[in-house]
């Protein structure tokens, strides 16, 4: 039987996002692009043929609106961090029962097949290191098991401590997370999701970009 997941997104509000990537385009575009890479992992998420629900856990009106159009579900951010909006996401609004996976919002190169391929791989508790090894892009959990996220810093080895498996697979666009100015060049030459893409060709930024793989 074809498990279907709840996946979940805890996005801040655009102006407080993605404040390393501050310098990459104008000041006044900033919340664009940190808008255009959400709605451009959410459409990938969307296109998994295992995702069934996507809940967005968010305080911000225009994100609420985006991800609204595109398919998802809005959830009130509790206000209390990054993981706690995971947790909310997935343990309280998506239920203990359902089989969940909480994922970055600033994956703009992402695959739905790579995500159909790293959800049919999990078995317990487990989670995809960033590009880089130390941070995570995707922490899954079965049902009756909790999240318990660790995001931030290095968050890899927290999440191996704690007991969660980490999966190693061919899924550059889901490992490439976007913090950097260096990070958005990556995830072009990955082929960024049409929207990030687009916005970046209108500021000048690039001549063009990678098709999607």
């Amino acid at each position: 039987m074809l498990r279907k997941w709840t996946a979940v997104i805890p996005v801040k509000r655009l102006h407080a996002a993605k404040t390393r990537l501050r310098g990459a385009v104008p000041v006044d575009r900033h919340p664009e692009l940190a808008l255009a890479m959400v709605r451009d992992t959410v459409t990938a998420v969307l296109g998994s043929s295992v995702v069934a629900d996507l809940v967005v856990v968010t305080d911000d009106p225009a994100v609420s609106a985006a991800v609204r159009d595109l398919g998802a579900r809005v959830a009130p951010d509790p206000g209390a961090g990054l993981n706690a909006a995971m947790r909310y996401g997935a343990d309280e609004v998506a239920g203990l029962s359902a089989y969940r996976v909480v994922l970055a919002g600033d994956l703009p190169a992402l695959r739905p097949e790579h995500l159909d391929d790293v959800l049919g791989r999990v078995a317990g508790r487990s989670f995809v290191p960033d590009a880089a090894g130390i941070g995570t892009v995707l922490l899954a959990a079965p049902p009756r098991a909790v999240l318990d996220p660790r995001f931030g810093g290095p968050s890899a080895a927290a999440h191996a401590a704690s007991g969660a498996t980490p999966l190693a697979g061919d899924w550059p666009g889901l490992r490439q997370d976007v913090d950097t100015a260096a990070d958005l060049d990556t995830v072009l030459t990955l082929g960024a999701g049409r929207r990030t893409c687009g916005l970046l060709r209108d500021l000048g930024l690039t001549a063009e970009c990678a098709p999607a793989a």
